[in-house]
């Protein structure tokens, strides 16, 4: 009986610790590059709220600030190049972000298609 209540504060504990992560939105922003990457084949199958994964492109050659931001393995553009500078130092320094889809609009200007939603996690 005493280990089974070690385990349930234990698990219990381990739940009260994820409850309080926190996120905060420090971008909000078009996706840029769209047209150049996978974006159109996938579009269909994009849904708000779907997660990205964003990842540092530090040799980038155009950009050394550069985050690349992709959807299921599927590299979708970057972070606008004016708005990048401090997602990409959260992430250099090892801070935790993430990235959703906020706005998915069918427009002819690719800069108006997707709007992105960062998230630094404490």
């Amino acid at each position: 009986m005493r280990s089974l209540r070690i385990s349930l504060l234990l698990l219990f504990a381990c739940t009260a610790a994820l409850a309080q992560t926190v996120r905060i939105l420090v971008q909000s922003s078009p996706l840029a590059g769209f047209q150049y990457h996978a974006g159109a084949a996938l579009w269909d199958e994009l849904r708000i709220g779907d997660p990205l994964v964003l990842a540092r492109e530090p040799d980038n050659p155009h950009d050394r600030n550069a985050v690349r931001v992709s959807w299921r393995g599927q590299q979708l553009g970057y972070l606008p190049r004016a708005e990048n500078r401090a997602v990409a130092a959260e992430m250099d320094g090892g801070g935790r972000v993430e990235a959703r889809i906020a706005r998915l609009r069918s427009h002819k200007n690719p800069w108006q298609r997707v709007l992105i939603e960062v998230f630094v996690v404490l």
